[in-house]
């Protein structure tokens, strides 16, 4: 029971998300069928003592999970690549699950002599153990069932139509391109039949780009000689900011990592002989402050926090490519959706178990804007020559978290009423909490907009319905008339 409890939270769920995965329809079938197996071998054991036909049953139904799981070991092999503590795990629960059976069976087929009746049993905590281990593998069970049902309205977009904008062969540098942007944006270039070079500071974590079309992944800038031709360069990476609390040395990383990488794509174009055209690089909202309720374009100026201090500094470098000739493009991102990584993957467990709501009280703003179209932006950018200085990488209709609890409650069919106090979250995360869950700006994509660029999803009822698979994409809507009239346009 616990070995299997730990393998469905902490791999199923927490790592590889597996009921957000298109990919894992069958393994999520054979998850939901082997759980609701063992619902009923829980409740026979623990609760009766099964005698003839009875017994006859149990024995086959556990032989029956035996070829489940020898299927769904074969189905995971060929899906996905399992982490080490999941194979571990999986070569403890079949050993385990083998010492069972050796117990088991011989007292079963002893059972199986007697007249068919069900004896009722009671074996103290152990039983007790096996009623509340039913009632999670049949939540468990149920709802892999009903994720495998969901996984054919979660295909993605081919992620070639995302740099339809980018015409020609170019080639292009992305750093941070294993990461939860860079690397739907490597997919897009590569898959457009772009020259695409990825830095990473682990070869293997750049093994599945591989599938999206010819890429080459260095380590180390120092790999990429003098003469290489680069057209543009993406500048996406950093250490993650919303992964951890912000610890001195947390933050420390989070500055270092963003001038760092900044300063070595720098000191790449300077040794270039042929310098690129664009320099893409990344920034954030934060970059603002905490400013409430007004509303906020590149135009505006920015209040000191944590968050403002990292972009300044991070844009202060970048900026230095414009002195070597090179157009440079400053992206503020906001809250970026889908539904395989960022702050969205970890809350959509929660919200389908029917335990989200919103933060604190729910007022603050969030600038949020899908993956795709972020991509599609990044590669706007590129593509147009007179885009230059920073450009809000959020969608045309920010939002309260309140509505956006609502929003993302109503594309799951669940309510959302368990709010989570502010008090706690202050006390346990400190700065984190307080910039990344509690407070927000209320950005929009001016420079954007007027440079002709148009949202695949505008609304957030449009993006979290795609991303849950409640709804197909469609065409691009239009800006509505409000938001260009307060953007200015």
């Amino acid at each position: 029971m616990a070995m299997g409890a730990f393998d469905t939270l902490y791999h199923h769920e927490g790592m590889e998300r597996l009921a957000w995965r298109p990919d894992q329809q069958d393994e999520l079938r054979l998850h939901g069928v082997r759980n609701l197996a063992y619902a009923v071998l829980f409740m026979a054991l623990g609760w009766t003592e099964p005698h003839g036909a009875w017994a006859i049953g149990l024995i086959a139904l556990m032989a029956g999970e035996l070829l489940i799981t020898l299927w769904d070991f074969v189905e995971e092999d060929r899906t996905r690549k399992l982490p080490a503590t999941e194979r571990i795990t999986h070569t403890l629960l079949t050993l385990n699950y083998g010492v069972v059976l050796a117990l088991l069976v011989p007292w079963l087929l002893e059972l199986a002599g007697a007249p068919t009746v069900l004896v009722p049993a009671h074996y103290g905590i152990v039983s007790w153990l096996c009623a509340v281990a039913a009632l999670g593998v049949i939540v468990s069970g149920l709802r892999d069932l009903a994720a495998a049902r969901r996984c054919p309205n979660l295909r993605r977009e081919p992620a070639a139509r995302l740099a339809e904008a980018l015409k020609g062969r170019k080639a292009i540098l992305v750093t941070g391109g294993t990461g939860f942007i860079g690397a739907r944006l490597v997919a897009a270039l590569a898959g457009a039949g772009h020259e695409v070079t990825v830095l990473t500071r682990n070869r293997a974590n750049a093994l599945p780009l591989a599938e999206t079309g010819p890429v080459r992944v260095v380590t180390s800038l120092a790999e990429i000689a003098d003469d290489a031709h680069i057209d543009a360069i993406v500048n996406l990476a950093g250490e993650p900011i919303s992964d951890s609390p912000w610890t001195r040395a947390k933050r420390i990383r989070i500055v270092k990592s963003r001038l760092a990488a900044t300063h070595d794509v720098l000191n790449l174009i300077r040794r270039l002989d042929h310098r690129p055209k664009v320099l893409v690089s990344g920034s954030a909202i934060g970059w603002y402050g905490l400013r409430r309720d007004q509303m906020l374009t590149e135009d505006n100026l920015g209040a000191p926090c944590f968050s403002r201090r990292v972009c300044v500094s991070w844009e202060r470098v970048a900026r230095k490519a414009e002195g070597l000739g090179v157009r440079t493009v400053l992206l503020r991102t906001g809250l970026v959706l889908d539904n395989d990584g960022g702050m969205l993957a970890r809350m959509l467990a929660p919200f389908e178990f029917g335990m989200g709501g919103p933060f604190g009280n729910g007022k603050h703003w969030m600038s949020w804007i899908h993956r795709n179209d972020l991509v599609r932006m990044i590669v706007h950018c590129i593509a147009h020559e007179e885009i230059v200085g920073p450009v809000n990488g959020t969608a045309p209709e920010p939002v309260t978290n309140r509505d956006f609890t609502k929003a993302l409650a109503h594309a799951l069919h669940r309510p959302a009423i368990i709010p989570v106090p502010a008090w706690p979250l202050r006390k346990l995360l400190g700065g984190f909490a307080e910039e990344l869950l509690l407070s927000g700006q209320r950005v929009y994509p001016q420079a954007a907009l007027r440079s002709g660029f148009t949202f695949n999803y505008a609304t957030i009822d449009m993006a979290l319905g795609v991303i849950t698979g409640e709804r197909k994409a469609i065409a691009p809507p239009k800006v509505p008339e409000l938001v260009l009239k307060e953007a200015g346009l």
